[in-house]
């Protein structure tokens, strides 16, 4: 079968099994990645070129800078597909599909996997529900908005892949304040609002518009308390069967067909609020989800995401079929945090369903697997009473945040 050129862009250090998984499937690897992460563990045995690019500031490059160098690339290489890695990525790789007529995800159809305001008005115009939200453009749309919506809100970041940014407000004082702060940066934020309830991410494979694979999951600890508040991040895979896993799954594909997704991995939030039970649509993007949550998903699975998603983009190139194989039905569990030391005594840590350790420094990581899914949650307690007991540092080091 004739080799193929694929490249795979990312501003952060991920995809190994991607890489590793194209490589073995005979096809060339060009990375184009940041600068900053020349010295990065990267698969080397599966990458054939790599290209470096200076950060403007984190995760962003200069786009006219990068077309350029990218065009440079295209006069001896005959590229066939652009795979963005990372969320932060996904921008770039449909500008570069779109300027050279490379065939995947362009620049319509990315915004709803980007752009938190676009992927809302996408949802609430195709029926799915949605907080209630506003753009923050007009000073007399936003006090109609809080006149209307109760506090408390939550302003977001629309193209932010972590909860860093969120600031959950709770007066019409605040709310201003905040909006003035952001000065020139307005624009880029939206206005919703803050429903309690259960946070879910639903983790899934899409092969010519078919979902072949789902994985739904529920937050113990969401991103945006652990963001916010310190603490240890958690989250725990659902039964296959249960009323939780089918509202999802059903809720999760309503999204991606009416977003127009064909291809490849996708990461989408939702929360059921405790006021009514319904489920609302949060989020979604069309990468695999960050946090190591595809070491929970394979845990439970034996669903390797990123390898899967390789399959697929190797199958759509060669014009092949694609089968997934048939995933297990495995409860499992993660749990992170930062911690004061830079490595974590992982012996404290050690049970019969301890599955694996996550070498993160300056953090505790720990995957959890087994049949009974009281026994995931018994080992997060536990593992969380120990951490908080002492090992917890709420002040991270100076780094990216897990995306």
């Amino acid at each position: 079968m004739e080799e193929k050129t694929i490249v795979c862009i990312s501003c952060y250090y991920k995809g190994y099994d991607f890489m590793d998984g194209m490589k073995n499937l005979g096809n060339k690897v060009i990375l184009v990645t940041s600068e900053n992460l020349k010295e990065k563990n990267w698969p080397w045995h599966a990458i054939d070129e790599v290209f470096y690019m200076p950060e403007i500031k984190p995760s962003v490059w200069n786009l006219d800078h990068l077309i350029q160098g990218f065009s440079y690339l295209m006069q001896t290489r005959k590229v066939h597909a652009v795979i963005a890695l990372d969320d932060y990525d996904v921008e770039k790789a449909a500008l570069i599909r779109e300027t050279f007529r490379i065939p995947g995800m362009g620049q319509t159809t990315h915004r709803y996997f980007r752009d938190k305001l676009a992927m809302r008005h996408k949802a609430k115009d195709s029926g799915i529900h949605v907080p209630e939200f506003t753009a923050v453009f007009n000073n007399d749309e936003v006090n109609a908005f809080i006149d209307k919506v109760p506090a408390p809100w939550v302003l977001k970041p629309r193209s932010e892949a972590s909860a860093s940014g969120i600031k959950k407000l709770n007066s019409r004082e605040e709310l201003w304040e905040a909006l003035n702060n952001l000065g020139e940066e307005r624009h880029l934020f939206l206005l919703e609002s803050f429903k309690p309830g259960d946070v879910y991410h639903v983790d899934s494979l899409t092969f010519n518009k078919e979902i072949v694979f789902t994985s739904a999951s529920k937050y113990l600890a969401p991103p945006m308390q652990v963001s916010h508040e310190g603490g240890v991040f958690r989250t725990k895979t659902l039964g296959r069967y249960s009323d939780e896993f089918q509202a999802l799954e059903n809720a999760n594909a309503k999204v991606l067909s009416n977003f127009g997704l064909i291809n490849g991995a996708t990461h989408t939030e939702f929360i059921r609020s405790k006021e009514n039970g319904k489920y609302y649509f949060l989020e979604t993007s069309s990468r695999v989800g960050g946090a190591h949550i595809p070491d929970l998903v394979e845990a439970s699975s034996n669903i390797n995401i990123w390898r899967e998603w390789a399959k697929i983009e190797d199958a759509l190139l060669k014009g092949k079929d694609y089968q997934i194989p048939t995933p297990t039905g495995y409860y499992s569990g993660l749990i992170i945090a930062l911690i004061k030391n830079e490595k974590a005594d992982y012996s404290k840590f050690e049970s019969p369903e301890t599955l694996k350790f996550l070498p993160i420094d300056h953090h505790v990581g720990v995957v959890y697997k087994a049949s009974d899914p009281d026994v995931i949650q018994e080992r997060l307690d536990h593992a969380a009473e120990k951490i908080h007991a002492e090992m917890l540092n709420i002040l991270p080091p100076k780094s990216k945040p897990m995306s």
